[in-house]
């Protein structure tokens, strides 16, 4: 068994059930695993894709690029998504560390073609909606002949993905996820969503990332429902779909909720087809929790990363009240602990790094043994997260291990003062990072965008963190800007502001 035997089981069950709808079309259940069947075939045959191969895709969301990552459960193959995001030589990077032999790519970032061709030469390239130079479309590699069964020992122990996560310092790093990680990933998102062949799911995230691609997308596959994909998020877009597919569930994370909430159609659309939605990624201001709950719609958040599939702490639909500010407790089917830095576990209440343990964990770190070393303990992934578990299991996440601020041997999580200033009601955003200083080692300070129309001044800011939070957590300057470097899914990315704020002196506009 493999995990592409999911869709085939579905297929049989429920031949016409609508499997995916993408831009006014319906793939059913019985032709979705007609489509993997013919590109894995035509991957094996013309390609001469085998186990263990590495299969690029460079892709907005289509369906396509869930029938390739079945495809390559068949073939017992492995996926690496490139963020399209990326700069090519970033992009370039990838391919060559992961090995890739095909490169499948939409036309819309045939820009990488020339580099990529003169660096990777021998990588096979296929246009998902064209006919790229030297290359060949999916389209036409679907009209072989071969045989259509799968490679041998093609099974649920195999690599499926590759998923590089942005480094801190240096190069990405490659998660490398088993088919079976993202079974078992996809019964926590069953639990986690009350999820059934009745459900309809809205994908809007992007399926580079395992937030877009396995928090309800694949899990949604696997027990029957259909999806329906945007192949990028906007909010006319998302509000059309509210209204006209009318789905169950859907992930969004807090920058897509706000731009939601903040829209005209906000308060006119039909939201009640929902029976929740799911968010995480980073810190979720309560006041965007508020506004969907006034709405009628529960908010889950869920907890994990690139190498937990995601899914690995969770609040679920229909369960008690969580504590207030909690993400929820240990999913289903693995464990989570805090534990200090030589990997004991720490009583209830006290802060430590977040460990998680099951089989929807990473295998390792693609080609860098020493990375993988580095990031278990006695079996236990080290998040990189600090945070602290209550005696009833429920887990606080306070920060990231590496944005920790110590100032005087007092120790700032920048989410907390972070969570003060976005309370602020003409404050959009924001980030806090450590500065270093001659006399406290290091002290806060913040990146702070204005909401539009207001003119909130440094000094009011400042009085209004102080006014909750200790004085030695209040940043020691409030820094005005127009943007924060952030990854795909929102997530700020504290160590590029640091590097910024250390090469230069800051400009602000503190009035």
């Amino acid at each position: 068994m493999d995990l592409c035997t999911l869709i085939e089981r579905n297929a049989a069950y429920a031949p016409d059930k609508a499997a995916i709808r993408f831009e006014g079309q319906t793939l059913s259940y019985a032709g979705f695993y007609r489509r993997i069947e013919r590109v894995s075939r035509g991957l094996k045959s013309q390609l001469g894709i085998e186990r263990g191969d590495r299969i690029a895709i460079l892709s907005l969301n289509r369906p396509d690029y869930l029938t390739l990552l079945y495809a390559c459960a068949r073939l017992g193959a492995i996926l690496v998504p490139l963020n399209w995001r990326l700069a090519a030589a970033e992009q370039l990077f990838i391919l060559s560390d992961s090995g890739a032999k095909v490169l499948m790519l939409e036309q819309s970032f045939n820009a990488v073609l020339p580099d990529l061709t003169r660096q990777l030469p021998d990588i096979c390239l296929v246009g998902l909606d064209f006919g790229p130079p030297g290359g060949s479309k999916l389209d036409d590699l679907m009209d072989g002949d071969g045989g259509g069964e799968r490679n041998p020992r093609a099974d649920l122990s195999c690599p499926l993905l590759i998923v590089y996560t942005s480094g801190t310092t240096g190069r990405p790093k490659g998660a490398v996820l088993r088919q079976e990680a993202l079974l078992w990933n996809g019964v926590m998102s069953q639990h986690m969503h009350d999820l059934t062949s009745t459900d309809h799911a809205l994908t809007v995230l992007p399926l580079f990332h395992v937030g877009g691609l396995n928090i309800q997308t694949t899990p949604g596959l696997h027990h029957g429902a259909t999806i329906t994909i945007q192949s990028r998020f906007t909010p006319e877009a998302t509000f059309d779909a509210f209204e006209l597919d009318r789905p169950t569930v859907a992930a969004l994370v807090p920058a897509m909720m706000q731009a939601l909430t903040d829209h005209p159609r906000w308060v006119s659309t039909d939201l009640s087809a929902l029976k929740a939605i799911c968010t995480g990624s980073t810190m979720v201001p309560q006041r965007l929790v508020e506004r969907f709950v006034r709405r009628g719609v529960p908010v889950l958040q869920v907890y994990g990363s690139t190498e937990t599939s995601p899914i690995a702490v969770y609040t679920k639909l229909g369960a008690d009240p969580v504590p207030d500010g909690a993400s929820g407790l240990p999913g289903l089917c693995c464990e989570a602990a805090v534990i200090d830095d030589v990997g004991t576990k720490l009583p209830p209440g006290t802060p430590g790094e977040i460990a998680v343990r099951g089989p929807n964990v990473f295998c390792g770190y693609w080609g860098d043994q020493q990375a993988t070393l580095e990031a278990f303990s006695e079996g236990w992934y080290r998040t990189g997260d600090i945070g602290r578990c209550d005696a009833d299991g429920y887990f606080w996440i306070r920060d990231r291990k590496k944005n920790l601020i110590i100032s005087g041997g007092e120790n700032i999580y920048p989410a907390e003062v972070e969570r003060v200033l976005m309370g602020h009601p003409d404050v959009a955003d924001c980030a806090v990072v450590g500065r270093p200083d001659p006399r406290w080692e290091e002290v806060p300070i913040a990146y702070v965008i204005r909401r539009p129309r207001t003119r909130i001044g440094a000094d009011a800011l400042l009085a209004h963190v102080q006014s909750q939070l200790a004085r030695f957590k209040v940043p020691r300057e409030i820094i005005f800007t127009q943007q924060l470097p952030k990854t795909a899914l929102g997530k700020v990315q504290h160590f590029m502001l640091k590097v910024l704020d250390t090469q230069s002196s800051p400009q602000g506009d503190n009035d």
